[in-house]
């Protein structure tokens, strides 16, 4: 019986929970369309998956530069190409999902119009952030179907 790499083993982790981050990070673009509408477990959830799902990443990050990176770009330059615009989405995923929490909780801040406006930016945050989430995961299905440790 072949033993587990555990480098593989994350790498298996990280997909997985790079795709229930991109499920998660809907569920606020969705919720958060009424600007009344409270949201904490769904914001909060969101935010700590996709951002357990960018620290796995970047766990694994020198054992990628140092044990698959140059080879996939001879081999295959478009995934190796694909692979460095996933990191580069996946960032941008996180960072707004956290600018839609950020601006969430600050409306409690806040009355009136600069409320609604704050809350309509966390939804609008979200619904980025969901969509480079679900483009991340793809793009890290296709190289990693390509390429694995």
């Amino acid at each position: 019986m072949t033993p587990i790499d555990p480098l593989r083993l994350q790498e298996h982790v990280h997909g997985h929970v790079g795709w229930l981050a991109a499920i998660a990070l809907v569920h606020p673009a969705v919720v958060l369309r009424r600007t009344k509408r409270k949201a904490h477990w769904a914001v909060g959830l969101a935010v700590a998956v996709a951002t357990l799902a960018g620290v796995l990443g970047v766990a694994m990050y020198d054992d990628y530069r140092d044990r698959l990176r140059q080879a996939m770009f001879q081999r295959a330059p478009a995934m190796g190409y694909l692979f460095e615009r996933k990191e580069h989405l996946a960032f941008g995923a996180i960072l707004l999902a956290w600018a839609g929490a950020l601006a969430y909780l600050g409306a409690f801040r806040l009355d009136g119009e600069a409320r609604d406006r704050l809350r309509r930016a966390a939804h609008w945050a979200f619904v980025g952030a969901a969509l480079l989430a679900v483009v991340t995961a793809a793009l890290g299905t296709l190289v990693g179907a390509y390429k694995t440790f």
